[in-house]
């Protein structure tokens, strides 16, 4: 049986390609396996109270969304904020139920989405990390607490009077 030159060369180049695929495959694991294992260091952090651990794994332009509609805060701003709570011990327990991680081509920027066992119940987070100085740190996090689909007729009407009043401070300053 007689194999032809471009039959070989089709062979190689499909060996080749099958080697890069497994390679950035297991790649994107690993990357994905320290983005997940900062994220518990970030938890831990707070539940143990590292002022400097818990905001060293952020940027220092990240930005912290919490809860309340009012929470849109820099790194600055957040750790202000964040401070009195951690000097008193502890500052907040939040354990991974369940998390997602996404990471674009080029291995720099990935985001996620988590599910968090807290002291106000299930809450979801979501955010973007980045490589700075060789490792993934927090860019942008967002932290709301799951609503069951059932519980927001109730929900609504408790914080109908809040929001009623934020939005009207919010429109006047257009």
């Amino acid at each position: 049986m007689k194999i032809s030159l471009k039959s070989h060369i089709n062979t190689l180049l499909f060996v080749c390609l099958s080697i890069f695929y497994v390679q950035s495959s297991i790649a994107q694991e690993i990357e994905k396996q320290d983005i997940h294992q900062n994220l518990e260091k970030w938890h831990k952090a707070a539940s143990d109270a590292n002022f400097s651990e818990y905001f060293g794994l952020m940027t220092n332009t990240s930005i912290f969304i919490g809860t309340d509609p009012t929470e849109n805060w820099s790194y600055e701003e957040f750790k202000t904020f964040a401070k009195p709570y951690f000097d008193k011990g502890k500052a907040w327990s939040f354990t991974t139920l369940e998390r997602n991680i996404f990471i674009s081509k080029g291995n720099k920027v990935a985001w996620f989405d988590e599910l968090l066992d807290t002291q106000m119940g299930i809450c979801r987070g979501s955010g973007v990390v980045i490589i700075e100085d060789g490792m993934w740190k927090i860019q942008h996090y967002v932290l709301s607490i799951a609503i069951p689909n059932e519980n927001v007729k109730e929900i609504t009407a408790l914080k109908k009077a809040f929001d009623t009043n934020l939005m009207t401070k919010l429109r006047a300053k257009k």
